[in-house]
């Protein structure tokens, strides 16, 4: 038996209509499926090489972005 998905737990739509797997599914599901998933809990483990430095690379990248902006509002805030 499937086990049905909720919407905002096990998944969301991006800004261009397509679902999205969140982390939580991921765990759940309890292994990296080698699909190079967004928000892969696993680090991508079963992705082969190149993909799997670039996706690792592109989620850095993406965080430190995030990080950056966090920072400017909270200055804005303070300030």
């Amino acid at each position: 038996m499937k086990k049905k998905l909720i919407e905002g737990v096990h998944f969301y739509y991006n800004e261009m209509g397509y679902m999205v797997l969140t982390a939580r599914y991921h765990l759940e599901n309890g292994v990296c499926c080698g699909n190079g998933c967004m928000n892969c809990p696993y680090d991508y483990k079963k992705v082969p090489e190149p993909r799997k430095s670039e996706l690792l690379e592109a989620r850095l990248k993406h965080h430190e972005r995030e990080t950056e902006e966090d920072n400017r509002q909270n200055e804005s805030a303070v300030g």
